[in-house]
């Protein structure tokens, strides 16, 4: 059977191939583009090959050994006596299953763009122009031509230049799904999102975890009252945490690392995981040349439908330093097809967003937050209600978490929110749509919950804000 090329349908070329990318691609090619899709690792990108997708999973491994851990105090007994009655962390195990699951997704994503058609490129692309892409393949080099091109490119761990990673004992995110045996003692440079969400899953399979915060506190920017409840949690279950510090330098040794503290205290460690941020992979692919204008940390500026400035090319994702965030990356990417397509499209809201910090307990947040209304930047009132007093919460022996809901002042409209406790990331939901919908507190208050559920505290907290009103 011969396929009927239809030549009039627009051609996109997206280069890279994770969320911005793949999402985009199955967009545009639903609405009738020849898409074709440059990738140099594998499909899913770094999110889905080397941070979400594992990060995750080994953290639900760590969520499940907590939470087994913990399983005495529900009545849970466990034959044996000793270490033979604990769980054990089985590293090589976990970590396969983690690169297999991962190379799995990227298996299920490249399988799902080809059912609707799309090419796929294995290779390393750059711009020759602003309709032009050059790739270097195992075959040698190609271009593709397109009417419109999505940059997607993505972003890689940043090293210190006193920190080298080694892959061994000095390591980064991307290669710490290389170990086969648990750190004794594993040392995390960095309190954000990454190095706390890693602090707090090897601190679950069994490590002796300390972590160096150059900040006053872990998850600097993150709402206050869950950075101190996660805090409080660290503590009580030996996690070391260095507030105020600032790593100098880390260097192996005969048996482990060590690293130097701008006071220069030392402090010694089996391995070092070096979570500092990451770098745009915007260097060396003819963005200059094709007209993209770059910000001072070499992100890729962009508006809120995703174009950059030069005609023709948008671009999604960690490349573009908006939020370092999957979901947001899927959207910026939806949005630059629909743009380009001429399909319905709303600029990407930033005060609409929703994220999840996995750590134990999950911290999930969504539109505007308390230091917005401190800043003065929006006036609102607040309510936080503690876990503590859910019924639920109680029968699963959840000590640790709150809910809270910011409603504007005035209108009662909710206009922010955060969840704190198991599977916030889940629970988030119902506040980001009424944030997204603009729904009055009323709203959300007068909807059915299950009893006895954790969304109960959503809808309580909602009632206790119509008082306000």
């Amino acid at each position: 059977m011969t396929t009927q090329v239809d030549f009039s349908a627009p051609r996109i070329a997206i280069l890279g191939g994770g969320p911005g990318g793949y999402e985009a691609a199955m967009v545009a090619a639903s609405l009738g583009a020849h898409v074709t899709i440059v990738e140099r690792a594998g499909l899913g990108g770094s999110a889905v090959l080397t941070d979400v997708v594992p990060s995750k999973t080994l953290i639900a491994t760590a969520d499940l050994m907590t939470r087994v851990g913990e399983a005495d105090e529900l009545g849970v007994k466990f034959d044996g006596d000793g270490t033979a009655s604990k769980p054990r962390a089985d590293l090589k195990h976990i970590n396969d299953r983690v690169l297999n699951l991962a190379h799995g997704q990227s298996e299920d994503i490249r399988a799902g763009l080809e059912r609707l058609g799309v090419e796929i490129v294995i290779g390393s692309g750059k711009l020759l122009d602003n309709n032009t892409i050059e790739v270097l393949t195992i075959d040698g080099t190609r271009t593709i031509d397109a009417d419109a091109i999505l940059l997607a490119v993505g972003a890689h761990p940043r090293e210190l230049p006193t920190a080298k990673p080694d892959g061994e004992r000095i390591l980064n995110w991307a290669q710490i799904y290389n170990l086969d045996e648990l750190p004794e003692d594993l040392i995390v440079v960095g309190s954000g999102v990454t190095g706390a969400e890693f602090a707090s899953a090897y601190n679950g399979l069994g490590s002796n975890v300390t972590l160096i915060s150059s900040r006053d506190q872990v998850l600097p920017g993150e709402d206050t009252d869950a950075a101190k409840l996660l805090e409080g949690v660290f503590e009580r279950r030996g996690v070391r945490v260095l507030s105020k510090s600032r790593a100098n330098a880390v260097e192996r040794t005969d048996d482990g690392v060590k690293v130097t503290l701008g006071d220069g205290s030392v402090v010694t460690g089996s391995h070092c995981l070096v979570c500092v941020g990451s770098i745009p992979n915007t260097a060396g692919i003819g963005l200059e040349e094709a007209g993209v204008t770059l910000t001072e940390s070499g992100h890729i500026k962009v508006d809120g439908v995703s174009r950059t400035t030069a005609p023709n090319i948008y671009a999604a994702g960690d490349c573009t330093g908006v939020f370092a965030l999957a979901s947001v990356a899927a959207m910026q990417g939806r949005i630059a097809i629909a743009h380009f397509m001429g399909d319905g499209v709303k600029p990407l809201k930033l005060n609409q967003v929703a994220s999840n910090i996995f750590t134990s307990p999950e911290i999930a947040s969504v539109g505007v937050s308390e230091a917005d209304l401190a800043s003065g930047k929006y006036q609102g009132d607040v309510v936080m209600l503690s876990l503590l007093s859910n019924a639920r919460a109680k029968m699963r022996n959840t000590k640790d978490g709150f809910v809270k809901i910011i409603a504007r002042k005035g209108s009662g409209t909710v206009i922010g929110g955060v969840v704190v406790g198991p599977n916030a990331s889940e629970l988030i939901f119902p506040i980001s749509v009424a944030v997204t919908q603009k729904l009055h507190v009323d709203d959300v208050a007068s909807a059915f919950t299950v009893y006895p559920s954790l969304t109960g505290s959503i809808s309580e907290a909602a009632r206790r804000l119509h008082v306000h009103m």
